[in-house]
């Protein structure tokens, strides 16, 4: 990394942080990735000329902190997620068939409402996988700027709107906005670190040796989960470094807006709006149905349901006491199903 990439990444940094602090201010949900990415995305689509000639925000820094972020949704996973297994038939057949009809849905909206090419409309369509349908999409000849234009803008829509839906239905602050957080403890030792370290390197590495889809989130996913569920360890994420891993996150995504037009991300949140609200839909409709066959709250399978990041919706979870554990396995449910079923569309949209 040259002097003058660590220069311009550092002042981003900063300037994300910056957002973030007002993000948290202003009472945001998810303040940390989307005061940052906002920040970020304004310099890259409006100050653009600011920035050094062919910078690109360093891949290897994003990589490392999605890890953290992976160690955290991996470290929900706990043997009480799967005390519930006999009535998990209902709603994680009901999950399936949301995956299947959101991007049955989506790739209509994209490809009939955007006039998005085939591979373009199918991938920017996935109800999940950030990371996965953006690699899977690129690798089968989607324009990426498009894809991960409407990507992006189904998470920011959906950790925005879900929250502060909830928020305004309660009269109370929710997830993130709300003060919760999924650290364990208030207190971080050295082993902790080193444990950290050690299990998220592994997590990676693991990842790329079995060619997992997004290998720097799922690895440490995994390696997180197994080591929960075997006890050797607790894995726990300081909050600090959960911030600070958003914020890099978060700053990262911002720069991908880099060299798109206003106009060209005005069409996006329109075609966003129709996605997000038609799978917000059809994610009440399953809900209603699956309350008599769960014996779960309404909320609790709202929030399950909707396509949003798994960090945020489990925060949300939590706040509301709205059953996390059910929650969270079913936001990872969602997205292993997604990823399957992206890996397994890929063949036929290669060009």
């Amino acid at each position: 990394m040259s002097l003058r990439t660590l220069t311009t990444t550092l002042i981003l940094l900063a300037v994300g942080t910056l957002g973030s602090f007002a993000a948290a201010a202003l009472g945001w949900p998810m303040p940390y990735v989307l005061g940052s990415l906002l920040t970020s995305a304004i310099i890259a689509t409006s100050l653009s000329h600011r920035l050094p000639a062919g910078y690109g925000f360093p891949q290897k820094l994003r990589s490392g902190f999605i890890a953290v972020i992976g160690l955290v949704i991996g470290a929900q996973v706990t043997s009480t997620l799967f005390s519930q297994a006999p009535k998990l038939i209902y709603s994680f057949s009901a999950l399936m068939v949301f995956v299947v009809v959101a991007q049955g849905m989506n790739y209509l909206i994209f490809k009939h409402v955007g006039k998005y090419d085939r591979q373009t409309a199918f991938f920017a369509g996935s109800p999940g996988g950030l990371f996965e349908s953006i690699s899977l999409g690129e690798e089968a000849g989607a324009d990426l700027r498009l894809l991960m234009l409407q990507q992006f803008l189904r998470i920011i829509l959906v950790v925005t709107m879900v929250p502060i839906g909830f928020s305004w239905w309660y009269g109370a602050p929710v997830g993130s906005a709300s003060g919760i957080s999924l650290s364990h403890s208030t207190t971080t030792s050295i082993a902790d670190i080193v444990v950290l370290v050690g299990v998220g390197a592994l997590g990676m590495y693991l990842g790329k040796i079995f060619r997992l889809p997004a290998p720097q989130l799922i690895g440490p996913i995994i390696a997180a989960a197994a080591l929960n569920l075997s006890g050797i360890v607790e894995i726990n994420v300081p909050n600090g470094l959960i911030s600070v891993a958003q914020v890099v996150v978060g700053t990262g995504l911002g720069m991908r807006f880099r060299g798109m037009t206003h106009r060209l991300l005005l069409r996006g949140a329109g075609l966003s709006f129709l996605s997000v609200g038609a799978m917000l839909i059809l994610g009440l409709l399953l809900s209603v149905i699956l309350v008599p066959l769960t014996g779960q709250p309404l909320d609790v399978l709202l929030i399950s349901f909707a396509p949003g990041g798994v960090t945020e919706m489990t925060l949300v979870a939590l706040s509301l006491s709205a059953n996390p554990a059910f929650v969270t396995l079913h936001h990872l449910f969602r997205i292993i199903v997604t990823v399957i079923l992206l890996g397994q569309s890929k063949r036929f949209f290669k060009t």
